[in-house]
């Protein structure tokens, strides 16, 4: 086990700076544009990274599912073809991964199957993501763990005894654990954050957050808790078509989220008691032995 995790260069861990995660999932509603505003909102706001979902729809989209009628943006279809809509191609990920070099930005994505970890390999990613759905992917974990590159675990819809499992088939030298709620947005009393030291005490890895409430104090609470990563999904504008724009941060509430994160990370201190110089006057004007 490795107290710190390197991911694309940057050591991520307890005394590292909070590794900050835009989640822009599938809020690019399938379309480039978008998805190159939110990356430039993330790093104009001082995130490390953005991170996507790669699905193989008719691997990931259950059967009973695939011809149910949906409306979308762009008319009624059935939830495969939706599903199918909202994925990038390979040149999609090309532009993808040349913008994230030009903004000096990590990029990753949530493989949901084993041929999305082949399509996302060639980009030669900086970590693969586990979504919380397919922890108990046996299939998929071993296809991470092969891959040789940092894994970052999500937890929400799981068991401990699921996450047990989950952690004895890949490299805790090169995971990170994040504490989740799998509720979209998710109430405060379900978010339990107590389980970032839980987890970091059972399974001695770095351990962040990904969350998804709306407002930013829970996140703050997670960094003060020892979160070494924070993971919120970002979007343009929260009255956005799609399932995770209602929880999602916009861009004015990202700044304010990254600038209070660090500002936490300078208060929180290292612990050790001293007298700072800026309190000698004080001392002197005040104390009568």
């Amino acid at each position: 086990m490795s107290e710190t995790v390197n991911i694309g260069g940057i050591e991520v861990g307890a005394g590292r700076p909070c590794y900050v995660v835009g989640e822009i999932g599938i809020n690019h509603n399938g379309d480039l544009s978008i998805a190159k505003q939110l990356m430039d909102v993330a790093r104009h706001a001082g995130c490390q990274a953005v991170k996507f979902q790669k699905r193989t729809p008719e691997i990931c989209t259950p059967k009973d599912q695939r011809d149910m009628l949906r409306d979308t943006p762009w008319g009624r279809m059935t939830y495969l073809e939706y599903r199918y809509r909202v994925e990038f191609d390979e040149a999609a990920y090309a532009a993808i991964d040349a913008h994230a070099r030009e903004l000096g930005l990590h990029w990753f994505a949530s493989p949901w199957d084993e041929p999305s970890v082949d399509f996302l390999e060639q980009y030669n990613p900086v970590c693969h993501k586990v979504a919380s759905a397919s922890l108990t992917d046996d299939g998929l974990l071993r296809k991470l763990k092969a891959t040789g590159r940092p894994v970052i675990l999500s937890t929400g819809m799981s068991t401990m005894e699921e996450i047990r499992h989950a952690v004895s088939l890949l490299d805790r030298d090169r995971l990170v654990i994040c504490h989740a709620t799998s509720t979209y947005p998710c109430k405060p009393e379900e978010l339990n954050l107590r389980m970032i030291g839980t987890l970091g005490h059972e399974f001695g890895v770095p351990v962040g957050y990904s969350g998804h409430e709306t407002g930013l104090q829970a996140t703050l609470a997670a960094v003060t808790l020892g979160a070494v990563m924070v993971e919120r999904h970002i979007t343009l504008d929260r009255s956005m078509w799609g399932s995770d724009q209602a929880a999602s941060v916009e861009p004015g509430g990202l700044e304010r989220l990254v600038r209070d994160i660090r500002v936490i990370e300078t208060a929180l201190g290292d612990g050790v008691k001293r007298v700072y110089d800026s309190e000698l006057p004080a001392k002197a004007r005040l104390r009568r032995f």
